[in-house]
C-alpha cells in the first residue's frame, strides 16, 4: 500500500532529481515542497521558471555575471565623461522647481496653517483671495 502512488508525485520527484536546486530553495526555507508541487502541476515542466533550478545552468549564470560587469564598466565609463559642475547646476534647478511645487501647494493646503502663523489682528478685514475648505 506504500508503494502506491499517484502518478504526478513519481514525475515530480524525476522533475526535482532533475532540478537538483529546488533542494536548497526547500532547505533554505525559500519554498515549501507542496508549494513546489503545486506550481509544477499548474505550470508544467516546460516553464522556463524551472530553467534557474537546472543542474546544467552555470554557463547562463557565468554569462549573466559577464553582463552584469560590463554593465558597470560601462556606468564607469559614463560617470567619468559627465563635468561635475554642469550635474550640479542641474541639481540645484531641479532643487529650485521643487522647492516652487511646494510652495504652491502649501499655499493651497495652508489657509488655516497661514492663518495661525500670522499674528492675530482683531477687527482686521477677511482677506478675500485666501482660500478656505469647504
Amino acid at each position: 500500500m506504500a508503494n502506491k502512488r499517484r502518478p504526478s508525485v513519481e514525475q515530480f520527484r524525476q522533475f526535482v532529481q532533475n532540478h537538483p536546486k529546488l533542494r536548497t530553495e526547500v532547505r533554505q526555507g525559500k519554498y515549501t515542497w507542496q508549494a513546489l508541487f503545486e506550481e509544477w502541476y499548474l505550470l508544467g515542466e516546460g516553464n522556463k521558471q524551472w530553467e534557474k533550478y537546472q543542474e546544467g545552468n552555470t554557463v547562463k549564470e557565468e554569462a549573466s555575471n559577464d553582463e552584469k560587469s560590463d554593465l558597470i564598466g560601462n556606468l564607469l565609463n559614463v560617470f567619468k565623461g559627465m563635468d561635475i559642475t554642469q550635474i550640479q547646476k542641474y541639481i540645484s534647478n531641479a532643487n529650485q522647481a521643487l522647492g516652487a511645487i511646494q510652495g504652491v501647494i502649501s499655499s493651497f493646503q495652508g489657509g488655516e496653517q497661514s492663518k495661525s502663523e500670522e499674528p492675530k489682528r482683531e477687527n482686521a478685514r477677511p482677506n478675500p483671495f485666501q482660500f478656505r475648505k469647504d
